[in-house]
């Protein structure tokens, strides 16, 4: 039975896959002072620089960025994606999350980098097609904040008529003043043990 993507990197990471920042114990990690919480508050929303030029379509909009996110990831077996133009949305030190139960049927939460991202998935679309595009969606915004949950459908050819995974993608998005960023992505996949409700669907 071939694995979804929420699955696959959670036993990648498990595996030892693709060693990153992320799979290194905290002690092994350097980590930056924390601010105080007055000087987070205080501090500005800044445009940070980008690894890779953004398309200017792809983040107009919470609505371009979403269908970017689907499109940059999506296609048949063996084509090469266009990773940079998946970095380009993310601000850099945006995440991409997983949460689930892992082979062995722990729940456990990844936290990746885009770059860690494109590592463990690579290997995987190098040998078969991958298609995810939006089912429905629910969506907040205040002020240059906004919030996502995006109800997905993956399939290893567009012309499947069922997909083989459905999930909720949790997406956060910041805007600079010159362009919205993801900030964070947090999927998860539905299960016979949790499926999606109702209100998910439409």
């Amino acid at each position: 039975m071939k694995k979804s993507i929420a699955m696959f990197v959670l036993s990648a990471a498990s595996a030892g896959m693709a060693a990153s920042a992320v799979a290194q114990p905290a002690a092994a990690r350097a980590a930056p002072p924390a601010a105080s919480p007055a000087a987070a508050a205080s501090s500005p929303v800044t445009s940070p620089s980008s690894p890779a030029s953004a398309i200017v379509a792809d983040v107009a909009s919470v609505d371009s960025v979403i269908a970017a996110l689907y499109d940059t990831i999506s296609g048949p077996a063996g084509k090469a994606r266009d990773w940079d133009r998946l970095r380009a949305l993310f601000r850099p030190d945006g995440k991409m999350i997983v949460h689930g139960r892992n082979r062995e049927g722990v729940f456990t939460t990844r936290v990746l980098s885009v770059d860690d991202y494109i590592a463990r998935v690579t290997p995987l679309f190098a040998k078969e097609g991958f298609f995810e595009s939006e089912l429905a969606r629910k969506s907040e915004q205040f002020g240059q904040i906004a919030h996502v949950f995006s109800t997905y459908e993956s399939r290893h050819a567009k012309e499947e008529a069922r997909p083989f995974q459905r999930g909720i993608n949790s997406i956060q998005l910041v805007n600079d003043g010159k362009r919205w960023w993801v900030q964070s992505l947090v999927w998860q996949a539905e299960t016979d043990g949790n499926p999606l409700p109702e209100r998910y669907l439409k």
